[in-house]
C-alpha cells in the first residue's frame, strides 16, 4: 500500500512539473513571437508614404500609423441620403385584424404620411466646388431630392448631374464651396498587398474607417457591373459603405467602394471597388458631356470559347471570344467579321473573354480604328473595324 501511495504522489508531482515547464514553454514561445513581430517592410513605397504621413510617424505592432491620413481623409466623406415621404398608420383600428378584412390596405382617409431621411450610402467630395461621387445603386431611383451629410454636420441638398450604370458609378453636385476633397491618386500603380483604407458609412455608422491590403487588380467576371475592372480588397466593406472611399497609404483616392461578396450579407473579407481612373474618367464625361462616352463595333452577340469549343471549332486557341450573331449595319460586319469567327486580340492586346472584349471596344477613341485578331476556319486572320459611339440610355440630369 506504501509503494501504491509513494507512486501515485511521484506521479502526480511528474505530472504538475510537466504542465509548469509546458506553460512556460508557451509563454517562452509567445513571447518571442512578439518580439520578431515588427516588420521592416511596409510594402514599398506606400507603406513608407505612410509612416511618413502618419501623426506620429510611428508603427505599432508591426503596422504603419494611418493616424494622419485617415484624420484628413473622412472630412472628404460623406453620407447620401433621399428625402422620402413614408406613410403612417394614424387609425389605432387599422392594426385591427377585423378592420383590415373589410377595408384592406388603409383608406386614404385614414393614412397619414411624413417625410423621412432615408440613409442609401456614402459619397466622396472630389472637387472643392461641391462634386460628389458615389455609386449608381446608391442613387438609383431614390429621387429626386438627395441630401449629402458632411462630416462638419451640415446636410446639403445634392442634384444628380448624371449615372452610368456601365462602370455603377453616378455624380451628384451641391451648391458650396471650399469643401474638403481627397486628392486623386493613380489606380494604375496599386499593387497586390498594398495597404488601403476603406472609409464610409456603414450600417449608418458615419466616417468609419477600416484598414487592409488590395488583394487583387483587374477582377471582372465579378457579376456587379456591365465594364468590370475592380479592385479587391480585404478592408471590410459593409452595407452603407457603397460609394465611400478607398486611399491609399498617400491618402490619394484609388477607388470607390462598390460591393462585397457575401453569403451573410455582410463582411467577409471580399470587397470591391470602382479604380479611381476609371471613376475619374466616367465623372469627366458626365461633366462635358452629360453621359460616358464609349466605343462599339455594332450589335455582336459573342460568347468565351473553352478546350471543347475550340476543339470542335478547329481553332489553336483555348482562351477567346466567338462571334455568334450580329447585324448587317454594324461596323464589325463591315469590316469583314462574321459569325463564327473567334476573337483573340485588340490592337495586339489579348483578349480572353467577353468583359475585355467590351472594356477594349469601349475604351478605344470613337471614330478611329481597331485591328481585331481573330481565327477563321483554323486560320489567323486580321480586320480593321471603324469605332462608333455606343447610345447611352440611362443618363440622369
Amino acid at each position: 500500500m506504501k509503494r501504491f501511495l509513494f507512486s501515485l504522489v511521484a506521479i502526480v508531482i511528474g505530472l504538475a512539473a510537466g504542465l509548469v515547464l509546458t506553460g512556460r514553454l508557451h509563454t517562452s514561445q509567445s513571447s518571442d513571437a512578439a518580439a520578431i513581430a515588427p516588420a521592416r517592410d511596409y510594402g514599398g513605397q506606400a507603406g513608407q508614404a505612410a509612416l511618413q504621413a502618419g501623426s506620429s510617424g510611428r508603427a505599432f505592432a508591426g503596422l504603419p500609423d494611418f493616424t494622419g491620413i485617415a484624420g484628413q481623409a473622412v472630412s472628404a466623406v460623406t453620407r447620401v441620403s433621399a428625402m422620402q415621404t413614408v406613410r403612417t398608420a394614424q387609425n389605432p383600428f387599422f392594426n385591427d385584424p377585423f378592420f383590415r378584412y373589410f377595408f384592406g390596405e388603409e383608406p386614404e382617409m385614414f393614412g397619414g404620411g411624413e417625410a423621412r431621411d432615408l440613409p442609401l450610402g456614402s459619397g466622396v467630395v472630389v472637387s472643392s466646388d461641391g462634386y460628389v461621387l458615389t455609386n449608381n445603386h446608391v442613387v438609383g431611383d431614390n429621387g429626386p431630392e438627395f441630401t449629402i451629410g458632411l462630416a462638419d454636420k451640415r446636410e446639403l441638398r445634392a442634384r444628380v448631374v448624371g449615372t452610368d450604370s456601365w462602370t455603377d458609378i453616378a455624380l451628384l453636385k451641391v451648391d458650396a464651396a471650399g469643401l474638403p476633397v481627397i486628392p486623386w491618386g493613380d489606380s494604375a500603380a496599386l499593387k497586390v498587398a498594398e495597404w488601403v483604407l476603406a472609409i464610409g458609412n456603414p450600417f449608418q455608422l458615419n466616417q468609419t474607417v477600416t484598414l487592409g491590403i488590395v488583394s487583387a487588380i483587374g477582377r471582372t467576371n465579378v457579376g456587379v457591373a456591365a465594364y468590370e475592372d475592380f479592385i479587391q480588397t480585404d478592408a471590410a466593406i459593409n452595407p452603407g459603405n457603397s460609394g465611400g472611399a478607398l486611399i491609399n497609404g498617400r491618402g490619394e483616392l484609388v477607388g470607390i467602394n462598390t460591393a462585397i461578396y457575401s453569403q451573410s450579407g455582410g463582411y467577409q473579407g471580399v470587397g470591391f471597388a470602382v479604380p479611381s481612373n476609371l471613376a475619374r474618367k466616367v465623372m469627366n464625361d458626365l461633366i462635358k458631356y452629360g453621359q460616358v462616352r464609349r466605343g462599339t463595333l455594332g450589335y455582336l452577340q459573342v460568347r468565351e470559347i473553352n478546350e471543347g469549343l475550340a476543339q470542335r471549332l478547329e481553332v489553336p486557341v483555348t482562351k477567346g471570344v466567338l462571334v455568334e450573331r450580329m447585324t448587317r449595319d454594324s461596323s464589325a460586319y463591315d469590316a469583314g467579321i462574321r459569325p463564327g469567327d473567334v476573337i483573340v486580340s485588340v490592337n495586339g492586346k489579348p483578349v480572353e473573354d467577353v468583359g475585355q472584349l467590351l472594356r477594349a471596344v469601349a475604351d478605344a477613341p470613337i471614330g478611329g480604328a481597331v485591328a481585331v485578331g481573330a481565327y477563321r476556319d483554323g486560320r489567323k486572320v486580321e480586320f480593321k473595324a471603324t469605332v462608333v459611339a455606343m447610345r447611352q440610355r440611362n443618363v440622369r440630369r
